[in-house]
């Protein structure tokens, strides 16, 4: 009978303890888990006001490009970026840092002979910290965020897009 307590005890601390040092073991990867509004969410209304705030700016790079407007927005489809996601977080392994973000840029396609001027373009690069070695007592990183991932291979080629403007109702 004490023996099989101290079973039915050692299967509580078992559970217990996997549950804590292991919340996404549960095998159920397919259940749809709780959504959660990230920050920074913006709403139509000021999506259109942080276009607005960039036309005078887009303005002026548009009259020096006598070609055509300067392009405004970036499109990626989700599987690209799903995928772009996990690349970038296998590789950031690969080189030693625990990925812990992206960062968008605002670039420009260099000027060529084919193409004529480069037009403006946005990219990913892949954030985040140096991996702790394997002897670390802390299981954690103090900093907040990280810096981009030196060697990490960014997400660039989107699709052209319409200013917010255009998509949202008044």
């Amino acid at each position: 009978m004490k023996s099989v307590s101290l079973l039915i005890i050692g299967i509580i601390i078992g559970a217990l303890a996997t549950y804590y040092f292991c919340p996404n073991c549960t095998g159920h990867d397919d259940e749809v888990e709780g959504i959660v509004k990230p920050a920074g969410v913006i709403s139509p209304k000021e999506a259109m006001i942080l276009d607005e705030a960039f036309n005078s700016r887009h303005q002026l790079i548009s009259d020096s490009i006598v070609m055509r407007p300067d392009n405004r927005s970036s499109w990626w489809s989700l599987e690209d970026v799903r995928n772009y996601l996990k690349y970038a977080e296998n590789q950031s392994h690969e080189l030693g840092y625990q990925m812990d973000g992206v960062r968008l840029y605002l670039g420009a396609h260099p000027d060529s002979p084919e193409v004529g001027i480069g037009y403006t373009t946005m990219f990913f690069v892949p954030t985040g910290t140096q991996a702790l070695s394997e002897g670390s007592s802390l299981p954690f990183n103090f900093k907040r965020q990280g810096g981009d991932i030196p060697g990490g291979d960014g997400l660039n080629m989107s699709g052209d897009g319409n200013p917010p403007s255009a998509n949202y109702p008044q």
